[in-house]
Parts: structure tokens; C-alpha cells; sequence
């Protein structure tokens, strides 16, 4: 029988290797369900004699009643409900032990060694999407304490509101138990973009923001000024291998990083948090990652400061943090 995934519910064919024999199998909790009709049709017996096995097999104490027996209520063509007797996995397998003829046997090696596999293999799989959900909501908790304890800093003033934004927006992003239940949890694809920011670049775009600001009053000239050479070493790294493999592989990530790095390393004398801002934005837009598939930024304007914000008032070790946070916002389309 050819490997699939089982799914609670669905229908499988069991097939004699002769062809003589194809029956309608249904899986639901954890195992299958025939009447009496199908499994003598199965063993190649009659229906008395699989009743009668059935029988001894409960006064023996083998199996439980309750436990491997259910009533399948149907509607006949006089439009009356019949009901009928169905028997588990457990109850198929310990007839066909007793039953003598090859059609059992060939059973029991179908039962045995290929549908209890898929039923392992089917929980294997049911327990790691429910892992996956559990770490993603690990996620959120984290996300959540974080946004609560950097609320209380003084620059985050005033910035209430959109703190609860951002979690709302991040909590949408991680909205996996719907998924789970619904068995659509889905690979987050990591965007990949072309445009590749480099440090000539980035210096035109800083000095003509630079210029704009500077005209309006809202920048001195103190405004854009480097600090060494550390913007230049910030964008080599947004690209830099180990192994011949980016260490930052998708766009989000790369997004994020140049984001956080020109803020928390002072790559500036003044306009840290405004250009890395900036330089974040004029980033994802010529990658054309900026705007949702509705035509709403990712990031609006006012989450973007409080997202600077944020980056600028937390520790070091809390990095990672940030970074996931950011990722996932812009995972959201």
C-alpha cells in the first residue's frame, strides 16, 4: 500500500494481495472501524462465525467492550435509522488471530506492519506541529513580557498605544493554534531581495536626508556625521558569509539587523535612531518589502518609532528579542 498521511476521518482501502478482497476502511481516534460484514468479508468467512469470535473473545476478557465497540447509526431507504455494530483496529486483529484461513493472515501482516506504522508515523507528525505551535507561542509570551517591562522607560512615554499595536500586529503574526486545529500551519517564507544596500550608497541617501532636515530645522550639523567607520562596517556585515552562506539569509533579517545595529552602535555623532529609521526603510522599499499585499505598510510610521524606541532602551542581551520581534512583523502581509 502506497505511504501517505492518514487524517482523522479519512476513508482507506484495504486490498488483498490477490485483488479479491477490497474494503472501505475509516480512521477516527487513533485507529479503524468495520462491522461485522466487512471483516468476514476481509477473512474470507462467514458473518456468524466472526460474531462468534467477537462473542468469545469479550466473555474471555480479552478485550474491553466498551473500549473497541461503537454504534454506527444509518438511514435505511425507508428512511428508518438502522444501527449496527463496528469494531476497532484491536477487536479486526485479535479475530483475524483466530480465524484460520490465509485471507486472515494476509490481514494481519497488512494490519500490523503497515497501518499501525501509519499511525505512528501520524502522531509523529501531529506532535511536532503541536511542538512547532508551542514554541511559537513561547514566542509571543516572550514578546509580551518584553513590550511590558521596556513600556516603563522613560523615553517610552507617551508611546502606550502603540506598543499595543505592535503586539497586536506581532500576535497576528503567531496566530498558529487556528492553524493547528485547522492542520494548516504554514512554512513562513523568508523574503529574498535584490536591491543590495552599500556604503556609497547609504552615505548619498544620509546626506540628502541630511540636507532636507538640516533646511526644515530639524537637524544640526552634527546630524549624519559618521563616527569612525562604523556604518560602513554595519552594512558589510548585513551581507557578510561563514561557509560560503549568508549569515543573514532572508530579507527580514537583514532588515532588522541594519536597523538594530545603527541605532544601538552609534554609527552617528547625532541621528541614530532617525537614519537607522530611514536607512530601514529605503531598504525594504527598493526591495519592494515595505507595503502589505492590501497596500498598508508593515511597519507603519508610528510603530516604527516606538520600534526604535524600543531598540534604543534595551540591553544587549536582549537582542535577539528585537530582532524576532521586527522579523515576524515584517513576515506579515
Amino acid at each position: 500500500m502506497e505511504e501517505k498521511e492518514i487524517k482523522r476521518g479519512e476513508i482507506i482501502i484495504y486490498q488483498s494481495p490477490d485483488n479479491k478482497i477490497k474494503i472501505d476502511v475509516s480512521l477516527d481516534k487513533e485507529t479503524i472501524w468495520l462491522d461485522a460484514h466487512k471483516i468476514a468479508k476481509i477473512f474470507d468467512v462467514n458473518r456468524p462465525a466472526i460474531v462468534k469470535h467477537i462473542n468469545n473473545i469479550y466473555k474471555s476478557g480479552e478485550l474491553s467492550e466498551d473500549l473497541t465497540c461503537s454504534i454506527l447509526e444509518q438511514v435505511a431507504a425507508d428512511g428508518k435509522i438502522r444501527k449496527m455494530n463496528i469494531y476497532n483496529l484491536d477487536m479486526i486483529i485479535s479475530v483475524g488471530y483466530r480465524v484460520n484461513s490465509k485471507k486472515a493472515t494476509q490481514f494481519r501482516v497488512w494490519a500490523t506492519k503497515t497501518l499501525k506504522d501509519y499511525l505512528v508515523k501520524g502522531y509523529a507528525i501531529n506532535e511536532k506541529r503541536l511542538l512547532e505551535a508551542q514554541n511559537k507561542f513561547k514566542e509571543l509570551q516572550s514578546a509580551v513580557d518584553f513590550l511590558q517591562k521596556k513600556a516603563g522607560n522613560e523615553l517610552m512615554v507617551g508611546q502606550e498605544q502603540e506598543i499595543l499595536n505592535l503586539l497586536s500586529d506581532y500576535s497576528k503574526t503567531l496566530t498558529l493554534l487556528e492553524q493547528y486545529d485547522k492542520e494548516k500551519v504554514p512554512l513562513a517564507k523568508r523574503g529574498k531581495g535584490k536591491f543590495v544596500l552599500d556604503y556609497a550608497l547609504a552615505s548619498e541617501v544620509i546626506i540628502t536626508v541630511k540636507k532636507d532636515l538640516v533646511k526644515k530645522g530639524q537637524a544640526s550639523e552634527m546630524f549624519g556625521q559618521e563616527n569612525s567607520e562604523k556604518i560602513k562596517g554595519i552594512i558589510g556585515n548585513l551581507y557578510q558569509t561563514f561557509d560560503k552562506k549568508e549569515l543573514y539569509s532572508s530579507l527580514e533579517e537583514k532588515a532588522a539587523h541594519l536597523l538594530y545595529f545603527v541605532i544601538k552602535d552609534h554609527p552617528f555623532v547625532d541621528g541614530n535612531k532617525r537614519l537607522g529609521s530611514f536607512l530601514f526603510v529605503y531598504f525594504l522599499d527598493r526591495n519592494n518589502y515595505l507595503y502589505k499585499e492590501n497596500g498598508e505598510k508593515k511597519i507603519n510610521d508610528n510603530a516604527l518609532t516606538a520600534l526604535a524606541l524600543l531598540t534604543a532602551v534595551s540591553d544587549m542581551s536582549e537582542k535577539d528579542r528585537i530582532i524576532k520581534i521586527i522579523t515576524n512583523l515584517l513576515e506579515n502581509k
